[in-house]
This record gives C-alpha cells, structure tokens and sequence, in this order.
C-alpha cells in the first residue's frame, strides 16, 4: 500500500512537472516552445531573387517540395532582381500569416526593417544562399562553402596552364559577382588566394589592370554587363595580345564573356578560347563546356542546400536546434549566423558524366 502511494505520489509530481514546463515554453528536448507557433499545415514563404537564371528556378522547386513533403504549405515569390519587390513580397507573405521565412537575398542589405516585422511576428528566418547583412533577425543560413567555390575555379586555372610546372607568363582577366551579394567576396578571396601569387611573380599578368574588387563585380550577376565589360577590356588592353584566361564566378557571367571573346575571333585553331571558369553547372554552360567553349564550372547541388533550408525551418518550428558546421564565419555585422555548408564540386569534360549524369542531377538526354 505504502508502495502504491509512493507510486501515485511520483505520477502525480511528474504530471506537476509536465504542465510547470508547458506553461514555460519548453519541449521535451529542453527548447523553447515553437517559435511559429503550431508547425502542422503551417505555410512558410520562400522568396527567390530572379526566374532569369534557371539555378534559382530550381531552387525554388527544390524547397517546395521538401516543404510540401514535410507536410507545410508553401508560398513562393519571385523579385525579378529588383530589391524594393522583393521587400514587399516578404511583407505580404509575412501579412499572410507565414509561420517562417527562407530567403535568397536580391540586395543583402535591404531586408533589415521587413525582418524586423517577421521577428515581431515571430517568424523564424532563414537565409538561403546569401547572407543577409546587418540585422540580428537571421536565425541561420544555409549555402555552400563559398570560399571554396573560388578556390575551384583559381585552381583549375593554375593546374590547366600548368602555373605549378614554371609555365608562364599568360593573360588573365578576372570578374566577380554583384557587390550586393554576400558571396561575391567570398568568391573572390577565395579565387585570389590561389592566384595572387602567381599575379605578384608576373607569371600571370593582369593586362586591364582591374584586379580590385571593387573594379571587377558585375551587377545583378547580369552577363549582358559581363559581356560589355569584356569587350571593352579586348579594346583596351588586347589589340595585339591574346587572353589565356578569364576568372568568372557564374556560369551566366561566363557566357556572356565567351560571346564577347567568339565576337573577338577566339574559338579558332589559330586562336583558340582561353580557360574560362564559372558556377552553378546550369544547363546551357555544361553543354558549352560539352562543345569545348566554357572550360569548367563550379557544381552545387541545390537539392541538397533546399533539403537544409526546409530541414532547418522544420526545426525550429519544432522547437529543435537546427544542424550547423559553421559558427564562425558568417558575421553579417549584427551577429554570426550558424551555418550549414556544403561542399561544392569542380566540374569539366572529364568529369560531369560521373558528377551530373550519374549523380541524376541531369539526364544523358537533356545534355545532347
């Protein structure tokens, strides 16, 4: 008898104990309660840059499916590149009653005040690719790990001339991403930390003279802008020279640059394309680098990075504690957003059979 009071007295306190930590906010695992309220049939918003390059039309799809497979609504929107829309996509999508937010950022800086709502919403936000910069209302972010993007490219460059071997002097140009973009620096210090040696030993020479970031960008990743800007390094700065190779970070940017080289006469026996690098393997520029044009890409699976985003808000909805690999590097000047990163993948004639064909990432078929 004695033991059966005992026992009831031990229930009792535990049942006590449950509803103390209901009324607090705290879950099972010991987090708080869900930050966007009851997660079940919740919809959150994904806001897209731009339907102009088909990586981000991919993404899209890519997280509405997780999402929807996780048992969420989605609504998703697209900016068309112009920051002010997408600031008032966001708006609406959080006036919607969204329970979470996943955002690739147009401009990393003009999201501050409309995070501002979602946080007074409560809207847990999750950068998507881009950092957004300045506001402590990112809760994490999910890319790929963009320094090593650059150091890709750089160094396929250094291995086709065969800088390692003594080989040299060549001609290169080099071209980054937006300036509005957080990853465009990555890229670039990540690309210049392999060839600014061999820039400071004359083995590769910079005929324009634009090697600062700040001369190189490219607004809104635009290959039209690339391909004017190419142009008008061939005019300046190659009439009796030749281009051995181009740094580009995106496989848009490098198309552009390759018409404005093919404009040049290049892609000839007697004066052939230079190695021009890129990234994201879309479709147009692994069949470039199929026909021997464009020389390489940088490969990020973006299955795998919308699976993280929509992992991540899942999470935190739940009131879990999102996966990260990287507390360190991402200061967006507010704080250090917990990253997830991926590891990207260099990608060329050799090798995008193995990696994009059998990876099932693109069919035999749509590469013909």
């Amino acid at each position: 008898m004695r033991n059966r009071r005992a026992a009831l007295a031990a229930v009792a306190s535990a049942a006590s104990l449950a509803l103390t930590l209901s009324a607090c906010g705290q879950n099972s695992e010991g987090g708080s309660k869900d930050k966007g309220g009851d997660a079940k049939g919740a919809t959150i918003g994904i806001a897209m840059p731009t339907k102009s390059s088909e990586r981000w039309i991919a993404d899209g799809k890519n997280v509405v499916k997780d999402l929807e497979a996780k048992g969420y609504k989605t609504k998703l929107v697209y900016g068309e590149d112009d920051p002010d829309q997408q600031v008032s996509q966001i708006e609406n999508l959080i006036t919607q009653g969204v329970k979470g937010l996943i955002v690739a950022a147009i401009d990393n800086k003009s999201l501050n005040n409309v995070l501002q709502e979602a946080a007074e919403a409560k809207i847990p936000v999750i950068a998507y690719d881009r950092l957004i910069l300045g506001t402590g209302n990112v809760d994490y972010y999910a890319s790929f790990d963009n320094t090593k993007v650059g150091e890709l490219q750089a160094s396929y460059i250094v291995d086709k001339l065969g800088l390692k071997n003594g080989k040299g002097p060549f001609n290169i140009e080099l071209f980054a991403g937006s300036n509005d973009d957080n990853n465009t620096k990555y890229f670039f210090n990540g690309a210049m930390s392999v060839l600014k040696p061999y820039i400071d030993s004359k083995k590769l020479v910079v005929r324009s003279g634009q090697t600062e970031l700040t001369k190189v960008t490219t607004l809104r990743w635009d290959g039209a802008t690339a391909q004017k800007r190419m142009d008008d390094i061939l005019t300046s700065s190659y009439k009796s020279r030749r281009v051995d190779a181009v740094l580009s970070p995106y496989d848009g940017i490098s198309i552009g640059i390759l018409s404005s080289l093919k404009s040049d006469g290049y892609g000839s026996k007697s004066k052939p394309l230079p190695v021009v690098t890129g990234q994201d393997a879309e479709l147009a520029s692994v069949k470039s680098i199929i026909a021997g044009e464009q020389t390489q890409t940088v490969y990020k699976d973006t299955r795998k990075l919308a699976d993280v985003a929509s992992t991540m808000v899942d999470d935190v909805l739940h009131g879990k504690k999102p996966e990260v690999n990287d507390t360190k590097t991402y200061d967006n000047g507010s704080k250090v957003v917990p990253s997830y990163l991926l590891q990207p993948v260099s990608v060329d004639r050799t090798n995008y059979e193995d990696v994009l064909v059998k990876g099932g990432y693109y069919t035999a078929a749509e590469l013909k």
